[in-house]
């Protein structure tokens, strides 16, 4: 029995080709409107699915495939009975749906879109179309991209055909379901929300070798810098932990360029080192990206150890070589769990091997272009029990020139730019945070304390345990000094310059204990530059 495909599509980009493939196939082909009359212009035989449809197109051709005959045919079991009454009814089996919904998320983020636009823009009859065609187990085709495979898969002699239809119903499912949240998000103003994403990679466990099976999961993101651009180029699948780890890199790279671009007009070369989603070493330059990545590694060289790093420039065999060997005793090598850069030469992947493949090394061409348009503005989602958190990113940079940022003295061009530095990391590390830097490296990051002044005297802990020496020494807090302890505490470690946020009844006492001893204070109201994260 001659077969025959639906073919009902908004963007008609490679439309004409799919069904000249389906018409050497022996296909018969049924179209909407639109799509029949673009078929017809290019000598396809097709018949209007308004013929089909009982009564024909309605109310200006806005009813045509809501129609009883298009869900018989799309809804008939394969068997006799079913047949049978259809050919009774005259209407022809269905064996292919390809389908696209009208642009909806497109037409809500138009400056001058309106409620009647988007409601226009509101595809009924695709999503419907999609549903019982994956109900009746149809060839269902929602995507572009499956379109050569399902010819291909086709003229192969349709293997595995439970495994192949079942795949592209789930797919159509996903996507109608999307489409529905995306309007339900609309119409009732974010009060309804929701996560739909799609398998990129398994994982082998999550954070803990009883926590399995875990994945990562997508949102088809044009975005360059998601997870699933980053190629594997050597090493294992990242795990659960590395793609936690990547993207927090990724946050603390992009807000480091963000606040050159912003205030320096600049575009540093960066190198930033992180353990357990908290970067332990960080440093930029603009002249020798050999200097910026030992200034990194020696942030601190016991916390590296096994872990990730993210690089804005190129990795060759001289960066290789500083990544194995810089401060390691004899011929011992530095063990990295990963290494993310732009690019990485042949000869550098082969000196960056671990055994077993353990260390993941992961290119993207767009870190080499980060800026302030390649922050994140998507939604933050996190899970409690029984629903979820949800809030806008976090997209605040740093402006030295802030009318509202209040200095309190004075510092110099490399201060000001080191303080770029520990806010960049600082702010994208866990709270409470205290971030000490020098001389455009990180020095110390003291991370998710419950009082600040602890946060202070981790932070002159760990800079001195990594052997540095904190003598006018740069200091970011995530947030307000509710005493003077804490400032206490940093200035028995030298430091010469602090950033923090203002809003505590002791302000004043603050701005006092800094003047009084020679230490100059920026302040921004906290309402507005707080830096928790990942509180």
């Amino acid at each position: 029995m001659k077969k025959t495909a639906l073919i009902s599509v908004y963007q008609k980009a490679g439309i004409v080709d799919f069904a000249k493939e389906l018409i050497a196939l022996g296909w018969d082909i049924i179209a909407s409107g639109g799509t029949a009359k673009a078929l017809a212009q290019a000598d396809i035989p097709v018949r209007d699915v308004a013929d089909l449809a009982g009564g024909g197109a309605i109310l200006g051709h806005r009813v045509v495939t809501l129609s009883r005959e298009i869900h018989a045919a799309l809804l008939a079991r394969n068997t006799e009975e079913d047949n049978k009454e259809l050919e009774a009814l005259g209407i022809p089996r269905i064996d292919l749906v390809c389908v696209d919904l009208y642009p909806l998320s497109a037409e809500i983020k138009k400056p001058d879109s309106t409620a009647n636009s988007v409601i226009e823009m509101t595809d009924i009859g695709g999503p419907t179309m999609l549903r019982s065609a994956a109900k009746g187990r149809r060839i269902v085709i929602c995507d572009p991209m499956d379109r050569g495979r399902a010819i291909a898969w086709l003229k192969a002699g349709e293997p595995d055909k439970e495994k192949f239809v079942d795949e592209l119903a789930a797919k159509a499912e996903g996507a109608v379901a999307e489409y529905a949240l995306i309007s339900a998000r609309y119409r009732s103003n974010g009060k309804i929300d929701g996560i739909i994403g799609h398998e990129i990679a398994s994982c082998k466990y999550g954070e803990n070798a009883w926590q399995a099976p875990a994945a990562l999961y997508g949102f088809d993101s044009d975005d360059p810098l998601s997870l699933d651009k980053f190629k594997l180029v050597e090493g294992t699948e990242p795990s659960y932990n590395n793609y936690c780890d990547i993207d927090r890199l990724l946050q603390t790279m992009i807000h480091l360029a963000a606040a050159f671009e912003l205030n320096r007009g600049s575009k540093p070369m960066i190198a930033i080192g992180a353990k357990h989603g908290n970067a332990c070493g960080a440093s930029f330059g603009f002249e020798k990206n050999e200097q910026v990545l030992r200034d990194m590694l020696d942030g601190d060289l016991d916390a590296i150890f096994g872990g990730l790093v993210m690089i804005n420039f190129p990795i060759g065999e001289k960066e290789a070589e500083i990544l194995m060997t810089y401060k390691m005793e004899g011929c011992q090598r530095r063990l990295l769990d990963g290494i993310i850069a732009p690019a990485v030469s042949e000869k550098a992947i082969e000196m960056l091997k671990r055994k077993n493949d353990k260390c993941r090394i992961l290119t993207n061409p767009a870190l080499g272009n980060v800026r302030m348009h390649s922050l994140d503005k998507t939604l933050r989602f996190r899970q409690v029990r029984g629903g979820f958190l949800r809030q806008p990113n976090y997209t605040y940079v740093i402006d030295l020139n802030d009318p509202e940022l209040k200095k309190y003295g004075n510092a110099s061009v490399i201060e000001e730019e080191t303080l770029l530095l520990a806010w960049a990391v600082g702010c994208t590390s866990t709270s409470n945070t205290i971030t000490i830097g020098i001389d455009q490296r990180l020095i110390a990051n003291a991370v998710g304390q419950q009082s600040r002044v602890a946060a202070c005297r981790l932070a002159r802990m760990r800079a001195e345990a990594a052997g540095h020496d904190t003598k006018n020494a740069v200091a970011y807090s995530d947030s307000f000094f509710p005493f003077t302890d804490g400032p206490k505490a940093l200035k028995e470690m030298g430091v010469r310059l602090i950033y923090a946020s203002s809003g505590s009844i002791k302000d004043q006492e603050i701005i006092d204990f800094c003047q009084n001893n020679g230490i100059t204070l920026y302040t921004i109201p906290d309402k507005k530059g707080r830096g928790f994260y990942g509180h």
